[in-house]
């Protein structure tokens, strides 16, 4: 049976922002420790990250808050998030990519499984030019970007457009997404998920290639 590892991105294959504060502070010539907002590695300290985990923001309004204060604290002024990635990932995308994403990705192609990729905003986030510089994704089948569709998890919809894009049932899937409301949808279409911990990224692609296999 052919199975398909589905995976968000940001977070999942891409590291946090929130893990490359010092690669953020280099490249916009700020002191260390400045950019002191942690998300999920320190919660209690980040109200609006909390604000968002209870649904009372998205995640974009989130991360256009932090556009603005990060902006705001060079003197510039960001109005897409491409520029804002752009200027705090420097010119080396391959940097923030997870090693244990790229070592679960070709574990799960040598296992003969299909690869996709279904995010609320790739190309929005990281602007057109960032997938040229990503060299792996070229082993993906299928990659369902909501900057596009329109159609964001965890609605039903985004699911579809992955099982019709694959031409396989949510049951021969894996999704892997960092964000618990987003695995809403994919219990509602039937496909089996994994939680992705940010804090243990080895840890939840292990249980996804588990899965795989079972």
């Amino acid at each position: 049976m052919t199975r398909a590892l589905v995976l968000d991105f940001g977070g999942v294959i891409s590291k946090t922002m929130f893990e490359t504060h010092d690669l953020s502070e280099q490249a916009l010539g700020l002191a260390p420790g400045t950019l002191g907002w942690r998300g999920p590695f320190a919660p209690e300290t980040d109200a609006p990250w909390r604000a968002m985990q209870a649904g009372e923001m998205t995640e974009r309004d989130y991360w256009a808050h932090r556009m603005a204060e990060t902006g705001a604290l060079v003197g510039e002024t960001w109005t897409a998030f491409p520029d804002f990635v752009a200027r705090v990932r420097g010119a080396d995308p391959a940097a923030v990519i997870r090693p244990e994403a790229l070592d679960a990705i070709a574990r799960a192609k040598a296992m003969g499984c299909r690869l996709a990729i279904l995010s609320n905003e790739l190309d929005l986030f990281y602007g057109k030019d960032f997938r040229a510089s990503l060299p792996f994704l070229a082993d993906f089948d299928l990659i369902v970007d909501a900057t596009y569709t329109g159609i964001l998890k965890p609605d039903t919809r985004a699911f579809g457009f992955v099982t019709d894009g694959l031409q396989m049932a949510a049951a021969d899937c894996v999704f892997v997404d960092d964000q618990a409301k987003n695995l809403k949808g994919a219990e509602a279409v039937g496909m089996p998920f994994v939680h992705f911990d940010v804090t243990r990224p080895g840890e939840s692609y292990a249980k996804a290639l588990e899965m795989l296999a079972a």
